[in-house]
């Protein structure tokens, strides 16, 4: 089967290495309540301030800011690996694959707007914040988990 929007195998060994990292590395940020100091530098915030819809307030575009990147580094540990995980072609690429990917990214977006919507009526405050930024990452890892749980499943009723 001919899909030219995924990657070379090759990749997804890299790929689990960084969501590892990336993941690993989460729990330990996320145990800290995210008050780390490891790699504090200076970086260039695109939007500056707290209330940008008002911006008599204060808010500035573009600024120089001192921040502990450890958190950033993070994200794109676990958004980089998860696309290299997700989008590698397997070794054999046929149509049962193809048809795996798709209803497993299919099950993912609604599974997670499912959540998110529990999420809407039940969760408040601070703590809906923190779903939100966990909700960043769930569409991909639910994609991961659920193609390599079909694929595991497939082959095993193949034995």
């Amino acid at each position: 089967m001919k899909t030219n929007y995924l990657l070379p195998n090759k990749f997804k060994i890299y790929g689990w290495i960084l969501l590892g990292i990336g993941i690993i590395l989460g729990i330990y940020l996320k145990s800290k309540d995210f008050e780390t100091n490891i790699l504090v530098t200076n970086v260039i915030s695109a939007l500056h301030e707290n209330n940008f819809l008002y911006p008599e307030k204060g808010y500035s575009y573009f600024k120089v800011i001192e921040n502990d990147i450890i958190d950033e580094i993070c994200a794109l540990l676990i958004i980089i690996g998860g696309i290299l995980v997700g989008f590698s072609k397997e070794k054999i690429e046929d149509e049962y694959i193809y048809k795996l990917r798709k209803d497993s990214l299919v099950w993912a977006i609604i599974t997670n707007y499912i959540i998110l919507m529990l999420t809407i009526i039940f969760v408040y405050n601070f703590t809906f914040f923190d779903v939100l930024v966990f909700n960043m990452f769930t569409p991909l890892l639910f994609f991961i988990i659920r193609f390599n749980f079909l694929k595991l499943k497939s082959r095993s009723h193949e034995e």
